[in-house]
């Protein structure tokens, strides 16, 4: 990633913690990038969870929870309360464990991170987790694979949740981002290259419009909905702990937060990738 990219993301996330009044606690790359599809025309999907003063959460009725901008300059910026995203850790929520699993991280306080981690190990359903990325790969497989003619580039938004499912199925975890980690679960050599044909035309920038669908793609799809539709109740709802934890989380990271520096005293530009 280039250095003037990741600066004007630092500077906005920057801009974010005054306006708000609110400490950055983590920030991560989401989407496309994050999940190794990208094209050269991708924006640069930035997401992160936030923490405010403590007296902010000393209140009876429910304030403002998200932080979310207009997408400009193909940058899109949108963020999560603490209290919310624990809060969506009580449901467990994929969309927060992909956040924690992101591979570019652009800010990552450890105290943080390292409490939200082992939340997430406790958290974590793969049920729950089932039934998102199954009802996210039918959808989209009904909406924009079923005709003759198919725009290609929505394999990758079927291929990703229906690889996720297997992932949790055999390995009882969350499933990785990255989607070359997740197509190592494909054997079929014929498969396989077909799919890394479409990832190296949709990486290089090529115009993926109409084509004719793809039936070894298309039949893989099928088989394994089919197969994750009639399987789905024998996954592992996992028991919830006790709600105490996720407070003592909260507790902790505020108390935590009230003593470190905003991000403008932190050295921001060096993602992992």
């Amino acid at each position: 990633m280039k250095n003037e990219i990741i600066e004007t993301i630092a500077n906005k996330l920057i801009a974010i913690e005054h306006e708000h009044d609110v400490t950055i606690l983590y920030a991560v790359e989401s989407g496309s990038r994050a999940w190794g599809f990208e094209s050269t025309d991708s924006d640069y999907d930035v997401r992160f969870i936030y923490v405010h003063q403590k007296n902010w959460y000393l209140n009876i009725l429910p304030k403002r929870d998200v932080i979310e901008y207009p997408i400009t300059d193909e940058f899109d910026y949108s963020g999560w309360d603490l209290r919310k995203a624990l809060f969506l850790m009580n449901k467990s929520n994929p969309v927060l464990f992909e956040w924690l699993k992101s591979q570019i991280i652009y800010y990552k306080d450890t105290y943080f991170y390292t409490i939200m981690e082992a939340l997430s190990k406790e958290y974590f359903s793969p049920l729950s987790s089932i039934y998102h990325y199954l009802h996210m790969a039918k959808g989209n497989f009904g909406e924009f694979l079923q005709t003759d003619k198919v725009k290609v580039k929505k394999y990758f938004y079927v291929l990703r949740p229906v690889l996720a499912c297997l992932w949790i199925e055999s390995k009882n975890e969350p499933p990785p981002l990255p989607f070359e980690t997740l197509l190592t679960q494909v054997d079929n050599k014929e498969l396989l290259h077909r799919i890394n044909e479409l990832l190296m035309k949709k990486k290089s920038g090529v115009e993926m419009g109409m084509e004719s669908k793809i039936e070894i793609i298309n039949h893989f799809i099928e088989k394994n909905i089919k197969h994750l539709e009639e399987n789905i109740h024998g996954f592992n709802p996992r028991n919830k702990p006790k709600q105490g934890l996720l407070e003592d989380g909260l507790v902790k990271i505020i108390e935590h937060s009230e003593k470190t520096n905003l991000l403008q005293n932190k050295d921001l530009y060096l993602p992992e990738q």
